[in-house]
């Protein structure tokens, strides 16, 4: 009888190229979705430029587009082109910059953290930047008298001023429970700097109606300005954070077990947390207070790609972006001539989910 033999060698070789596929496989998956999210990006604020109260068709958009990005000669009146780049164009791309902040933000906290439903509000910047308008709404008798938009200016100062607060208390539980009273730290100064709101709202009725149409969130008075006036803070940030995502991996495994492989969970956590606040409160002083979407990107994103920050932090930044993007199209579409406040929509998509999430949490505990 014959002897059959060995195919050990055989074995190892198919092996090896069963994992060449996989990863061939794995890279381009990675490759369509990157592609598919940018994808996606383009789409949505195309449509953005496209619909809108004012009555321009198709062509008419497409044609000062291709005018002013390709140098192409139309003949487009300047009051069409007016409503394009000094109305709809700002907006667009501001609703951008905050959607894709807020999700890098919520995906950076999440990180640090350890926690997916985590979100960049977690440390007391909406109470902050809320207390922060609403004394600038409430004090500032004229506001045409300064440089810059005093709300704007405020809610900015008030959210550094509440996460500092937050961290100072935070770290007084020490190294070993950082994580937890820096949480803790959070609701205890979100809920001081929410009455202390309360409280003045209270004293001075006549306001209620300019603090919520602020604290519910809008682009209303989207403009170049306010662009130019948050792209500094939120591309130096994102750009950190970005930088930041293999450390995250990295924290994943905790504290302690970072710290043997020569990463400083602390110092990562303190760098993260200045960051995401510092660019999550130049986005919400220009917003105002628009929820849930750093929550719900981020978490999406890992049901899609994996727990790896690698692809969760840059995917944040392009769906993020698109995801505000056309939360604003239905806010400023949905009821026109009138607005719907951005924050009711996003809060009205990611109710929902987050109750989702905890529902298949509770599931699986």
């Amino acid at each position: 009888m014959a002897v059959r033999a060995p195919a050990s060698g055989l074995t190892h070789a198919a092996l090896v190229r069963d994992r060449a596929r996989l990863s061939l496989v794995v890279l381009r998956r990675g490759w369509l979705i990157y592609v598919g999210a940018c994808a996606l990006l383009v789409g949505s604020a195309t449509l953005a430029i496209l619909i809108g109260p004012a009555d321009l068709s198709v062509g008419t958009v497409f044609s000062e587009l291709a005018s002013k990005l390709f140098g192409i000669h139309t003949h487009v009146s300047s009051l069409d082109a007016g409503i394009v780049w000094q109305i709809r164009a700002p907006r667009v791309v501001l609703a951008a910059i905050v959607g894709a902040t807020l999700a890098i933000a919520g995906a950076s906290y999440q990180g640090v953290f350890q926690n997916p439903l985590a979100d960049p509000y977690l440390l007391g910047v909406a109470a902050g930047a809320g207390l922060g308008a609403t004394l600038a709404i409430v004090f500032v008798n004229d506001p045409m008298a300064w440089a810059v938009n005093p709300v704007p200016l405020c809610a900015f100062v008030g959210a550094l001023v509440a996460v500092a607060a937050t961290y100072i208390l935070g770290r007084t539980g020490g190294r070993a429970r950082t994580t937890t009273t820096l949480i803790l730290a959070g609701v205890a100064i979100g809920s001081f700097f929410t009455s202390v709101q309360t409280f003045v709202q209270q004293k001075n009725a006549q306001t209620l109606e300019s603090v919520y149409s602020w604290i519910f969130g809008g682009l209303v008075t989207a403009s170049w300005q306010e662009v130019l006036l948050v792209l500094p803070y939120v591309a130096v940030c994102c750009a950190v954070l970005i930088s930041c995502r293999r450390l995250l991996d990295v924290m994943a495994v905790g504290d302690d077990e970072a710290d043997t492989l020569g990463v400083r969970a602390s110092r990562v956590r303190l760098v993260v947390v200045i960051t995401s606040t510092l660019a999550t409160a130049a986005v919400v002083a220009v917003s105002g207070l628009v929820g849930f979407v750093g929550i719900i990107i981020p978490h999406t994103i890992r049901l899609v790609v994996g727990p790896s920050y690698r692809r969760i932090l840059p995917l944040s930044v392009v769906v993020g972006a698109s995801f505000l993007i056309l939360a604003d199209l239905v806010a400023r579409t949905a009821l026109a001539p009138a607005e719907v406040p951005l924050g009711v929509v996003t809060a009205f998509v990611g109710a929902p989910f987050f109750l989702l999430v905890l529902r298949q949490s509770r599931r699986s505990a």
